[in-house]
């Protein structure tokens, strides 16, 4: 029988691979035949070769728009440049001319935001035609509408002193054009990149003037006249190359520069590991999807799940025989020190004349316990994976007696008030205020993933039946006759709304996570987001902490 993480990943491959093609065969013939590459051959072309490209918001807004942005029309993610990690923002010209959707915005954001939490360089390779008119209602206004995009490039430029490089490889146009205006440095490409607050057209409607795209702002224009521009080249793979050579002259210690931290970065061989390593990772990788039972609500040992993520699958667990319903403790992935954070699952054996308790949920004791575990992280400067499978804290008398809500919100502070980089990962279970207290998306972790088989929700659909029916549910069953129609259909619908909103495509659709990651893929792919986080040194509080400013004189 297959798995349920095997079945769902081969739905989610199924699906990615569809995304990756972008606009389709016809519309990358005709970038080619423009002389342009397209978003995904320039990223392998930037990137080293065999480096991992850890790429974010793949499935962003997919079930939306009757399936005509795929990738929201751009990638984004984090790749390996000269063996230093990079944020990249590339638009993808197959669909819609590259032009920005509301989603768009939403992605670019989180990976500006990934550069100036973690600390390095973000490139931009831009290829759009601006605004998709349409549905400028969702990308031009609001607070994060576009205008957020060139308040982060000014942040990162004025005061994070994040390395931004900007690579016009098309059209440029109207405000778009001030996000390489406000990167450090500017590349073109000569004959197919434009820049310029208005194209030809709107500059003979505004003005009567006529003039071609190259002579009012093609490369040269803007390389050897206007000055806004500082290299032309003369295609996308010289292009690409020199943006290569501009990232490797970087400071090596400096923003962007390699962590100092847990002595990951000896050399490139020692950080990305060698092919046997990876080939032993992917191994261990593919035993995991017969580790999660058939059926969600089944129990499994979380150990087994950790192990096959760590390296040499060593876990050194940290107080293992109280509040077994946490797990905490310390391991390794790609050689990196971590702190391990994770719920068991199935019935917990107790002390000596206490009663079990349920894996999945989380007691006075194991919040206190977690607490303490995250505090004495953030003392030693340790990063921390949180490893979701979590239905939520303990309810009744005797846990409110316990003090639960106190317990809680001391698990709470101390994860949200932690200054070390937090990773998650859900294999299964998000569920209620536990998802919060895992570092839920709300309290800004470095990085979120999820396992094909994640369930992000406030609960599960049979819970929220029970809540919102149960009392009709339950007096039908007494009377010994069936519910009425009216109550069937709307348990039947809300059932199918919870199984779909609960699906982790649904949560990457809406950018809830990151990334779905494949089991094989999960040790590298955490890998990467470590080694991306140690660049900054801390806090890790938000998008960004500003450094210490000059007194404005009064």
């Amino acid at each position: 029988m297959t798995s349920r993480l095997r079945a769902l990943s081969a739905q989610v491959r199924e699906l990615e691979a569809t995304l990756r093609a972008g606009g389709g065969a016809d519309k990358i013939a005709r970038q080619h035949k423009q002389g342009k590459l397209t978003a995904r051959e320039r990223i392998a072309l930037l990137c080293d070769t065999g480096a991992p490209f850890v790429e974010i918001g793949l499935l962003v807004a997919y079930d939306d728009y009757e399936g005509q942005a795929p990738g929201a029309g751009v990638v984004t993610g984090i790749g390996i440049v000269h063996g230093r990690e990079v944020v990249i923002i590339a638009n993808d010209a197959t669909v819609k001319a590259g032009s920005w959707w509301p989603e768009t915005i939403k992605k670019m954001l989180r990976a500006q935001e990934i550069a100036m939490r973690c600390h390095i360089p973000i490139i931009y390779l831009v290829d759009s035609a601006g605004v998709n008119l349409p549905y400028q209602g969702g990308v031009f206004p609001g607070q994060y509408g576009a205008a957020r995009l060139f308040y982060y490039n000014s942040i990162m430029r004025r005061y994070l002193r994040v390395p931004q490089i900007a690579a016009v490889m098309g059209p440029c146009i109207a405000g778009g054009a001030y996000l390489p205006a406000l990167s450090d440095v500017i590349l073109m490409v000569k004959g197919t990149s434009f820049m310029g607050l208005g194209g030809p057209n709107l500059v003979k409607g505004a003005t009567g003037q006529t003039i071609d795209g190259e002579t009012l702002g093609g490369a040269t224009a803007h390389t050897e006249v206007s000055g806004v521009a500082h290299y032309a080249l003369d295609d996308d793979a010289a292009c690409l190359a020199k943006i290569r050579e501009l990232v490797e002259r970087l400071p090596r210690g400096g923003a962007g520069g390699p962590p100092q931290q847990h002595d990951v970065t000896a050399s490139t061989s020692d950080r990305h590991h060698s092919v046997a390593a990876r080939t032993e990772s992917a191994a261990q990788g593919h035993a995991l999807y017969d580790l999660l039972p058939a059926d969600h609500r089944m129990s499994y040992d979380m150990h087994t799940v950790l192990r096959a993520i760590l390296d040499d699958g060593e876990l050194d667990e940290f107080q293992p025989n109280l509040a077994k319903e946490m797990i905490c403790g310390d391991g390794r992935i790609e050689g990196i020190q971590v702190a391990i954070i994770a719920n068991q699952r199935g019935l917990i054996k107790g002390r000596p004349g206490e009663k079990p308790r349920f894996g999945g949920i989380v007691y006075a004791e194991s919040a206190e316990k977690v607490a303490y575990f995250i505090d004495r992280c953030d003392r030693q400067g340790i990063p921390i994976l949180f490893v979701q499978d979590v239905s939520g804290f303990m309810v009744g008398a005797e846990a409110e007696h316990e003090g639960i809500i106190r317990a809680g919100a001391r698990f709470v502070e101390a994860m949200a008030c932690a200054r070390v980089p937090k990773l998650v990962l859900t294999v299964n279970h998000a569920s209620g205020a536990g998802y919060y207290a895992m570092a839920g998306q709300g309290f800004d972790p470095d990085f979120i993933f999820s396992w094909p088989t994640g369930r992000m929700g406030v609960m599960e659909g049979e819970a929220a039946i029970q809540a919102v029916h149960g009392n009709a549910l339950d007096a039908a069953k007494k009377a010994g006759a069936p519910v009425s129609p009216e109550v069937q259909a709307s348990v039947d619908e809300m059932r199918a709304d919870y199984e779909h909103q609960l699906d982790a495509r649904y949560a990457a659709a809406r950018g809830f996570v990151d990334a779905i990651v494949h089991p094989e893929e999960t040790r590298q792919v955490l890998g990467v987001a470590l080694r991306a986080s140690l660049h900054n040194p801390g806090p890790h509080i938000g998008a960004f902490v500003l450094p210490p400013q000059p007194e404005i004189a009064r």
